[in-house]
């Protein structure tokens, strides 16, 4: 096991090898988290021969720190708050709603222009893997297993999956997912990017074709 990932799509590969015991099963779907979780559930995906969506998810970031998430928001009116750094960051409750109406904006622009007309994937009674390409956090990723557990459709078994995220990473989903598979917990973690050669932010073109949308 590698100690730093080549790009993105090298961590999906990674990924995918500790996940190997849910491949060629009718009952699994692979859900990406954009943009960034979108390579790399690709390869999950790919290496599991499972079915690819989207779950479109967007951080809450704090108006003067915005990499610092305070919270996030989902598909489906999930919304998680970490009402400890919102005091901490002494976010003022307007401007919290300033955030959020503007990350509400951007999460429906997102769902138009990553699913288009196609349906989100029935995940009712299946293993949703749920796939972003790290953890500092874990905001969207809480938001994005709240979605599903809350939702129309609930799976049977909710798996939080990353490449790399902090050494107490699973403490946090003990709530929200049945399972916690990540490739990397060092000891010693500053931030995603540090992890990974090739980190340049991943396009819209590229998750649409990913997602097998045309351009």
């Amino acid at each position: 096991m590698n100690s730093v990932f080549r790009d993105r799509r090298e961590a999906g590969r990674e990924l995918a090898a500790l996940l190997s015991g849910y491949a060629n099963r009718d009952d699994v779907i692979v859900l990406g988290l954009p943009r960034g979780g979108v390579p790399v559930a690709f390869e999950v995906a790919r290496a599991l021969g499972a079915k690819l969506d989207v779950l479109v998810v967007r951080k809450l970031g704090v108006p003067y720190q915005p990499e610092l998430a305070m919270g996030a928001i989902a598909s489906g009116d999930a919304f998680y708050l970490d009402e400890r750094i919102v005091d901490y960051a002494g976010v003022s409750q307007p401007e919290l709603n300033a955030v959020i109406e503007r990350e509400r904006a951007e999460l429906a622009r997102r769902e138009a222009m990553y699913r288009g007309s196609r349906p989100p994937l029935d995940s009712a009674g299946k293993v949703a893997i749920v796939v972003d390409d790290g953890m500092a956090t874990g905001a969207t990723l809480r938001a994005a297993a709240m979605s599903l557990r809350n939702g129309n459709a609930p799976p049977a078994r909710v798996v939080a999956a990353l490449p790399v995220a902090p050494l107490d990473a699973d403490t946090r989903f003990t709530d929200v997912a049945d399972e916690f598979v990540c490739a990397l917990r060092p000891r010693h973690f500053m931030g995603v990017g540090q992890f990974y050669i090739d980190f340049d932010q991943t396009s819209d073109d590229e998750v649409r074709a990913l997602l097998g949308l045309r351009a």
